[in-house]
């Protein structure tokens, strides 16, 4: 680089950072005064204290505008003993018609009318704790991890322990919170917390936040935070240890080789907290049943699909193991790898866990640490090895608010199998990644290598990507590359392709009118390439999309969009997995176009319903795709919805031409907070099955449940039973 170049460079650098300066607005502040007289959780507001506290209050309008303040007061007033911190809100509204999903715990906000509270409290604007409760008193509380930027930073599977009240009228709704300080993790003497607090308000159709942010932003985006400032510094808290056993009564059938099985099975977990920052997880004989089950997806693409992460054990800090990588591309470690195996034919299957430990959290305010080792068990009828499935993950705040981190992930048999290569001995992955952040988000990028290990096969197997994101009210640009070399491998990752270099970008215009009924409307274009390394990186897949978005002052949301497509098929492949079929020949190629319209009415609103049409070119023939949802909710009691997906695919002979249909009905009915029922059918012609899930859950004290569940699958071409299945939890939170 010569001398030009280098001060060019040095002056872009400078530039930014005295923008990023610039663009910063002083922090909002609030004083939690410390309090010794105790206060009776009851949703009012009427101990003497509460008149003393500082409070956040004149709240900025998310929606529908981020200019202006809320027309609905909100007041949120905070106090704290040496062991609680207490929350009083206030929520004015125009009358007492508050839209409530249901009384289910872990609601979404979207449907709801509530407030929302978030701490980030390291105050590092990395990690945040979120607690929120609607106006009917129910709770709901979440992980916030990768500042906070979209929804994969948003998890509402984790739990703690924590008490709300409520009172409403038609004049406002009053929430009173005590979340106990051994709930969260925070540095201790630490005297500044991170904060935000939002509400929906549908009788005004109105998203307000307290310190202000910008409408394309989420509301969890901790670079938009202000401050909580103790008045005395955090006493370290007394070490919570909480002890999880369950009880699990299972009788079921398998109706393919006539065989009835009845079991009874114990474990638990073991949580510990070590110090102020760092969680042990040990885990023992772990059930991983079906108590809940994976949503069945119509899958028409050539690629593995994921499914999200729902055990507990993996969701505290689940971030510092699974964010390395690329989430569309190529992740090293995947959780919901470990407790899957495929047997000596190739099918999925469980396969159980002797048991793990974890250890995981922050060192300080700049570094977070996570180790991992989980044993599965040995099958050998199903010819699975029991594996140690192991990772360590260390990372490091640099820069402001960038993060810099590296990674070891291990999988080894411990002994050997006479049905296991040489080859699948062990696999390993190391890995650096770095993310760029500026202080509010609007700058965002990442940057990682990954190299994998197996025996007598080291050289190579690197997996690279390089990402830059610009993102303001008006304008968004995006740009990544990533190479995936085609012996790269991660047994305990999700790698969609390898042997690939691909290449995306994306612009995206957006536009607020002052009048009329259209609240926004933005354009975007995408153009993704594909190119494939055992081919001399020949070009195998091309799209590029124009789209446009519509969102009205209702929350209601049109969208159009027309895609033109590029394949070249280097496999053999038949989009509708039908039985005998004849797959697309290799070393084809196909270009065609598709145009879709989807509308979806606002989720406040009691009838349910979304909606996506498309038509168009489909490899060498044509595709029409219908899929939504449609339903109504009695609120706040009970909800019957329906979720269909159907596909018409055809192909010139002598290919296949199919009529996959996937129906998904649900009736969901929440008797109290405690007690709720909940049945869900789900069809797919694509997989011949017909599948019952029914579940009774008793939440007899807080984060302890009793589960009925009975499961019901059905073969749908020849129809009959395959399995049948009724089981018994008991699961407790023991604190120590």
């Amino acid at each position: 680089m010569n001398s030009f170049n280098k001060k060019t460079a040095l002056v872009l650098v400078l530039l930014f950072f005295v923008f990023e300066a610039l663009a910063q607005e002083e922090k909002r502040t609030v004083t939690v005064k410390k309090i010794s007289q105790p206060i009776v959780l009851d949703g009012v507001l009427d101990e003497e204290v509460w008149s003393k506290a500082d409070r956040a209050n004149d709240f900025w309008q998310q929606f529908p505008t981020d200019s202006l303040k809320a027309q609905d007061k909100t007041e949120v007033k905070l106090l704290y003993t040496d062991t609680h911190l207490y929350v009083g809100i206030t929520a004015h509204s125009i009358g007492d018609n508050y839209t409530i999903n249901s009384l289910r715990r872990d609601y979404s906000s979207r449907n709801n009318d509530n407030v929302t509270l978030i701490f980030d409290t390291f105050n590092d604007g990395q990690n945040a704790f979120l607690f929120g409760v609607n106006a009917y008193g129910v709770q709901r509380e979440a992980l916030v991890s990768e500042r906070g930027v979209d929804t994969r930073g948003f998890n509402l599977t984790w739990d703690t322990k924590w008490k709300s009240e409520s009172t409403y009228t038609d004049e406002n709704y009053v929430l009173e919170l005590e979340i106990p300080f051994s709930s969260l993790k925070y540095p201790e003497n630490s005297k500044v917390w991170g904060f935000q607090s939002y509400r929906y308000d549908f009788q005004r159709n109105e998203r307000s936040i307290w310190t202000n942010v910008d409408q394309t932003q989420f509301p969890i985006n901790i670079g938009y935070f202000g401050e909580l400032i103790f008045e005395e510094p955090l006493k370290k808290n007394k070490t919570p240890l909480y002890l999880i056993p369950y009880v699990n009564g299972l009788t079921s059938k398998d109706f393919t080789n006539s065989s009835t099985n009845s079991s009874f099975s114990t474990g638990g977990d073991l949580k510990i907290a070590i110090g102020t920052g760092l969680n042990l997880d040990v885990t023992l004989n772990p059930d991983f049943s079906n108590v809940e089950v994976d949503d069945v997806i119509t899958n028409l693409t050539r690629f593995e699909i994921t499914l999200p992460e729902k055990r507990q054990f993996f969701i505290d800090n689940g971030d510092l193991f699974g964010s390395y990588g690329s989430f569309r591309d190529a992740i090293p470690f995947f959780s919901r790898r470990i407790g899957i195996q495929r047997d000596a034919e190739g099918r999925t299957i469980q396969n159980d866990i002797i048991g793990g430990v974890r250890l995981s959290g922050k060192l300080d305010e700049n570094w977070r640490l996570g180790v991992l080792s989980i044993q599965n068990k040995e099958d050998l009828n199903n010819e699975i090895a029991s594996n140690n499935n192991a990772m360590f993950a260390l990372q490091r705040k640099v820069f402001g608010e960038s993060q810099v981190g590296v990674f070891m992930v291990n999988r080894q048999s411990l002994k050997d199998y006479d049905f296991v290569a040489e080859k699948d001995t062990y696999n390993r992955v190391i890995g650096l990644d770095y993310n760029l952040a500026s202080a509010n988000n609007r700058w965002i990028g990442k940057f990682y290598t990954h190299k994998s290990f197996q025996p007598d096969d080291n050289k190579g197997n690197l997996s690279s990507f390089a990402s830059i994101l610009y993102n303001t009210r008006i304008w968004q640009f995006y740009s990544n590359t990533v190479y995936v070399d085609e012996d790269f491998r991660s047994d305990l990752g999700f790698i969609r392709r390898t042997g690939i270099v691909k290449s995306g970008n994306r612009v995206r215009r957006s536009f607020y009118p002052k009048t009329g009924k259209i609240n926004s409307h933005s354009f975007q274009l995408l153009n993704l390439m594909w190119f494939q390394q055992n081919l001399d990186y020949l070009k195998t897949d091309h799209s590029l999309s124009a789209n446009y978005t519509l969102q009205t002052n209702a929350q209601n949301q049109l969208e159009f969009e027309f895609s033109r497509d590029y394949i070249y098929l280097f496999d053999s492949f038949d989009p509708t997995r039908s039985e005998e079929a004849v797959p697309l020949p290799s070393n084809s190629e196909y270009t065609y176009n598709d145009w879709s319209l989807e509308y979806r009415l606002n989720f406040a609103n009691p009838f349910i319903f979304n909606s996506q049409i498309s038509y168009g070119g489909f490899f060498n023939g044509e595709k029409f795709s219908l899929t939504g949802t449609t339903g109504y909710r009695f609120q706040p009691n009970f909800i019957l919805s329906v979720q269909w997906d159907y596909n018409r695919i055809e192909l010139p002979k002598p290919y296949a031409t199919a009529d996959l249909v996937l129906i998904r009905p649900k009736f969901d009915v929440t008797f109290s907070k405690k007690l709720f029922w909940s049945t869900l059918i789900q069809y797919s012609n694509q997989t011949d099955n017909l599948g019952i899930n029914s579940r009774l859950q008793w939440r007899f004290a807080p984060l302890s449940d009793l589960y009925l569940v009975y499961n019901d699958n059905y073969y749908t071409q020849q129809f009959g039973p395959t399995f049948r299945s009724i089981n018994l939890k008991l699961t407790y939170w023991i604190s120590m």
